[in-house]
């Protein structure tokens, strides 16, 4: 079970090798008091209690694990996130406070069929990049311990990079859900803003705020945000998202922007890992074009040097008039800082930053995403100790000003340095674009597969490409035979303006059959359930407006009803009336109606 991806969480249940009450008994003595990553730990007879009742709500709904897509499976939150009945505490002891509700985010997990293990350390308050600012215990790197962890979600990042949980949330101002990624070979989802529920949050900046998702693959870190985003009436800051941005993909040959100029701070491992990085990204076929990101480090420095340091402090206020002696020195330090400024500062600094979001965002107009290093350096515990401000604000060179112009962007691994240290690049995208990062994110990760986190797992071989969302104006459509990219009757389908979305298969209960005197020649597919096989087929969107005329040109004995696929979706697919397969050729064993054709065309050919 350690560093198993939440697929294969997923697939260890609905085999049968393994129940939620099972796992739960082996997980909970790896939640440790003693180990730093962790603030807190549920002991294992609530796991357990936990897992008993998620059993019986499957039972309940029909033994469909459709309906509980995270059924058992474990995760961690950073310790700003409330949990009903569990203390947050910020990672300050006298702010602590038992919550009365669960933050929305974390209670679609649970309903989805998550597990919670515990609650994770950070950086005091959220305020910092190193990992290194906790009353709790310094969170150090997952292969060093000598190097820092990256915060502010360190815990986070720790415990998902160990295995100990296939993912974990985290939030992000700054990069708090980046950088640790990078210093943890993890991705790092930074959603859109708005496009998760912050609400139940201890804010940083609530204007800036985001639950982010650790994860040990692109795919399980954007089926987690899936499950994740939803606009929320009750957040003043959630957003919906606009229909277009969910078939939104970069394309097989993206056109991704680089800096010019680049600060490694002395850190010419850091530079080589990069150069490396970019070669990959040209192998992938991107098209890497020079910018230069003055504008993007001019927005930066409104962060920290700016007023909104003052939405810190004004997250803050109450408790640090009372308390503030119990916040750690370095972040009274920056939050303090808020009383030098006024009103005024904060109007002439939102005017700056929407003149630069306007030069930013031409910039980005250019390309499909920003490709830039997570960090530039990596230091020791001991350095950061040393001088904890000056370095920790080296970290934000490449993530400081993403959520202030209102982007997106992902954080996947890209090897290891010389020194045997993860190295990470960030994707970046404009606001509403986290579905083309996390195809783009899998694709990266596919063409040169790393091993997960620190538990030296290859990447799963089963792994497939992040499916693209459905339109609100489309139907996704599963087609089987002569409707296929090619085949006689996909012209069914472009003329009617359909867009290919990718290439599947079939959950294993469905058999395959050549149907006798069809023209064009076309197939059946059944459901049998037991002794079926997976069956490959295109998913196609369909605009609505032509759906209606696309299935009334359907042939007896075909019709158009719902297939299951092999990852759990439920798409529009066709199907066969079960008379018509009486005494036809059983094809299953091609694994695709694609195969039986050339299959056919190959015995012609022998014989001629």
């Amino acid at each position: 079970m350690r560093g198993w991806t939440v697929r294969e969480w997923g697939d260890a249940y609905r085999s049968g090798q393994l129940t939620p009450s099972a796992a739960m008994e082996q997980l909970g003595p790896l939640c440790e008091a003693g180990d730093p990553a962790w603030i807190l730990c549920r002991e294992t007879s609530a796991l357990v209690a936990d897992a008993q009742a998620l059993e019986q709500r499957l039972a309940d709904l029909g033994g469909d694990h459709a309906k509980l897509p995270l059924y058992g499976v474990p995760f961690a939150v950073k310790d700003n996130l409330d949990v009903a009945g569990l203390a947050t505490t910020a990672a300050c002891r006298e702010y602590s406070h038992l919550s009365a509700a669960t933050a929305p985010a974390i209670q679609r997990l649970l309903d989805a069929g998550a597990i919670l293990l515990g609650k994770t350390n950070l950086d005091q308050f959220a305020t910092g990049l190193v990992g290194t600012r906790s009353p709790y215990g310094v969170v150090p790197n997952s292969f060093n311990p000598a190097y820092i962890s990256g915060g502010s979600s360190s815990g986070s990042a720790s415990v998902v990079a160990r295995g100990l949980v296939p993912f974990a949330l985290g939030t992000d101002t700054a990069g708090s859900g980046r950088v640790p990624a990078g210093f943890n070979n993890l991705i790092g989802l930074k959603p859109t803003r708005g496009a998760i529920s912050s609400r139940g949050m201890v804010p940083a900046c609530r204007t800036l705020d985001c639950v982010s998702v650790f994860a040990l693959t692109a795919e399980d870190a954007f089926s987690i945000f899936s499950q994740l985003a939803a606009y929320d009436e009750d957040d003043a800051y959630s957003r919906p998202a606009p229909a277009a941005a969910a078939v939104v993909r970069f394309g097989r040959k993206p056109r991704l922007g680089i800096p010019q100029a680049l600060q490694w701070f002395g850190d010419d491992l850091s530079r080589r890992a990069y150069a490396a990085a970019l070669a990959s990204a040209e192998a992938l076929g991107a098209e890497l074009v020079p910018l230069d990101l003055t504008v993007l480090h001019d927005t930066a420095a409104l962060l920290y040097n700016g007023p909104w340091i003052a939405e810190r402090y004004a997250a803050l206020e109450d408790f640090l008039s009372e308390h503030a002696d119990a916040v750690h020195p370095v972040v009274r330090q920056i939050i303090g800082r808020a009383t030098e400024m006024g009103a005024v500062d904060v109007f002439k600094a939102e005017y700056q930053r929407a003149a630069f979001k306007r030069a930013a965002d031409r910039l980005i107009a250019a390309v499909d995403a920003l490709l830039v290093p997570t960090a530039p350096t990596i230091y020791t515990i001991e350095e950061v100790m040393a001088e904890p401000i000056l370095r920790n604000s080296r970290l934000g060179t490449y993530t400081d000003f993403v959520n202030l112009l209102d982007w997106c962007a992902l954080a996947v691994p890209a090897g290891l340095r010389e020194d045997g240290l993860p190295f990470g690049v960030t994707l970046i995208a404009p606001a509403w674009q986290d579905a083309a990062l996390a195809e783009f994110g899998q694709r990266w990760q596919m063409q040169a597969p790393s091993t997960l986190g620190a538990t030296g797992r290859a990447m799963p071989a089963s792994t497939s490409i992040v499916p693209a969302a459905v339109a609100a104006d489309t139907v996704r459509l599963a087609v089987v035979g002569a409707h296929l990219s090619g085949m006689p009757l996909n012209r069914e389908l472009t003329e009617r303006n359909a867009a290919f979305v990718e290439v599947t298969t079939t959950s294993a209960q469905y058999r395959l059959y050549a149907l006798p005197g069809t023209v064009p020649p076309k197939p059946g597919l059944m459901k049998s359930g037991p002794g079926g096989a997976p069956i490959q087929v295109e998913l196609w969107d369909v605009p609505l407006a032509a759906f209606g005329s696309f299935v009334a040109g359907v042939p007896s004995p075909l019709g158009i009803g719902t297939l299951e696929l092999a990852d759990g979706r439920l798409v529009k697919g066709f199907i066969c009336e079960a008379w018509a397969v009486q005494g036809a050729n059983d094809i299953t064993g091609f694994g695709g109606w694609r195969a039986y054709i050339t299959s056919l065309r190959a015995a012609t050919e022998s014989k001629a």
